[in-house]
């Protein structure tokens, strides 16, 4: 959960109200915004945010502004708007499709700056960074003078050693490549562009170095002291709902210090983008059911007390009808996907202490499902064949389900903020799993047998989310004489316990060698998949081992 430190006076000066000084007091306070206080000395208060979920509430001005509304300072919508446009044009290089195609800006004129605010400032580009950003892999930040800026800007590429200038906080000239080699930042951050043979500079139509995104400003114009008081926010990217989210919420932090808001036109090369301006500081509509409300939480409100408690938790409403609501969700809150989202934010202006507690109405006796049982059931048969169960991740990444499994890129259920390169999708059989495991216990004695009954994800129009989840069983052995005639018989064993009948019928996959595989068949059916690992597949998982297996859908057989 991301961890903010903020300026107790500031945090005063901006909320209008004094505050306790005590932790626990504060805490109550802090809750309407899922906040805890970790560390308070004073002076410097330290709150950990426990919804990683609202990039909004990451910085003092964000959570003054939330607290506002919860209060009763403040009510309704906050909105922003764009002052007019900065006159800067920023032309984007056809060249960074592939390293850093995406840029965002805006200019803040008016704003007052002063220590403690360019520190608040910091933190808020360090923790999106950070976390939103994907430790700048998705979007980064850079702030800038804007007074010692000539527009247009051009955010181009650059060879690592033909451009130089004077990284932030140094004062000698470095190319792009010692400072990858010698800045704290680039040593950090330089294995983000090191793989290219060309990297991202942001220059301004003098040739200025602006900043070598994502890794650091130049020390001429990336350098923000309490004077300035027109500031440039560049944000560049790999994904563009990400960097235009983090100017929004750069953008709008800033106009809290009293600054105005003005826009940027970025010129892309990209036959899908042309001309984009930015920030986008539009409020999004939301129809909301009082009856679904009063359903989710279990409350007898009216129209006008909901109507209340939106504009306690910062919504807008445009439009009441008798049981229902068009709710304006500021351009700030881009978290909200769902009305259930809102209607958390209902519940929470509402007070959970003010929930009078129940007992359930309807009590109910637990059971164990039949898919539960049956499941349980097979789990038994398997141990009983002398097989050892598995228990691996359901996320994965394409090269493990296909790549090394000799296979095309099939369609996925892909992660949208995958922390790990590793975990970027959901699997879509088990049998890559095994493999894995097998892979990652060639020090272990042969034969070994394996099995894992779990869950993998495939696409469905029918369910709410698109995607509906599968248990399936898939078991492998491996040592030097595993073949087909051993794991079939396994087979045998297995739906012979279970009651059923099945059949063989001959099929390719490109996962098993030719001839030694095909498709396992119930009341002509098919549930499965079984036969001897390719070759080629036992070379990318580096096993010196035959592989034979099979998968069954658990669901299907239950049917």
């Amino acid at each position: 959960m991301p961890t903010i430190q903020i300026d107790f006076e500031d945090f005063q000066k901006l909320l209008g109200v004094k505050l306790p000084k005590e932790a626990d007091e504060l805490d109550e306070i802090l809750s309407y915004v899922k906040g805890a206080v970790t560390l308070f000395n004073g002076h410097e208060v330290h709150i950990e945010i426990k919804d990683s979920n609202r990039p909004d509430l990451w910085h003092v001005e964000g959570l003054a502004r939330a607290l506002r509304g919860f209060l009763g300072f403040e009510k309704g919508l906050k909105e922003y708007s764009v002052s007019g446009d900065s006159g800067v044009r920023v032309n984007v290089d056809s060249k960074l499709k592939n390293i850093r195609p995406y840029i965002a800006c805006a200019v803040i004129k008016d704003v007052k700056l002063n220590d403690t605010v360019i520190r608040q400032a910091m933190h808020l580009q360090d923790k999106l960074d950070q976390t939103y950003g994907r430790r700048r892999q998705r979007a980064s930040i850079g702030l800038y003078n804007f007074s010692l800026i000539a527009p247009p800007l051009h955010y181009g590429i650059a060879k690592p050693s033909e451009v130089s200038f004077v990284p932030l906080g140094f004062e000698e000239k470095m190319s792009l490549k010692e400072i990858l080699e010698k800045h704290p930042k680039g040593i950090e951050y330089g294995d983000i562009v090191r793989r290219h043979e060309v990297w991202p500079i942001l220059k301004d139509s003098e040739e200025k170095i602006l900043s070598f995104p994502p890794v650091i400003n130049s020390n001429d114009l990336g350098k923000i002291t309490g004077n300035v008081n027109e500031v440039l926010i560049e944000v560049t990217g790999t994904v563009h709902e990400t960097v235009l989210n983090t100017l929004t919420t750069v953008a709008v932090s800033l106009a809290d210090r009293g600054g105005k808001i003005y826009s940027a036109t970025v010129q892309y090369p990209h036959a899908e983008l042309k001309k984009v301006v930015t920030p986008e500081l539009k409020t999004q509509t939301m129809p909301l059911d009082v009856k679904f409300v009063n359903k989710v939480l279990g409350f007898d409100l009216k129209t006008k007390e909901t109507v209340d408690l939106l504009q306690k938790a910062r919504f807008g409403v445009s439009k009441v009808l008798e049981d229902s609501v068009m709710v304006e969700i500021p351009c700030y809150r881009i978290d909200i996907m769902h009305a259930v989202d809102i209607v958390e934010d209902i519940a929470i202006a509402y007070g959970y202490n003010n929930i009078k507690p129940r007992w359930p109405q309807l009590p109910t006796i637990g059971a164990v499902s039949s898919q539960k049982h049956f499941s349980d059931l097979v789990r038994e048969i398997m141990i009983g064949l002398e097989f050892q169960e598995t228990l691996t991740f359901s996320m994965s990444n394409p090269e493990t389900l296909f790549s090394k499994m000799n296979l095309k890129a099939g369609k996925v259920v892909e992660i949208s903020n995958p922390k790990m390169l590793t975990f970027t999708c959901l699997r879509n059989w088990l049998l890559p799993s095994l493999m894995e495991f097998l892979s990652h216990n060639t020090h272990v004695e042969y034969p070994q047998k394996v099995f894992e009954a779990g869950y993998i994800t495939v696409f469905d129009e029918k369910e709410e989310n698109k995607t509906r989840d599968i248990q399936k069983l898939a078991c492998a052995i491996i040592h030097a004489n595993a073949n087909f005639t051993e794991i079939k018989a396994i087979l045998d064993a297995l739906l012979l316990n279970l009651g059923l009948k099945y059949g063989i019928r001959e099929s390719k996959h490109d996962s098993f060698i030719d001839g030694r595989n095909g498709k396992i068949m119930v009341e002509n059916k098919e549930v499965g998949i079984i036969g001897e690992i390719h070759p080629k597949v036992l070379e990318a998982w580096k096993l010196e081992n035959p592989v034979s297996v099979f998968e069954i859908n658990l669901e299907e057989i239950l049917q």
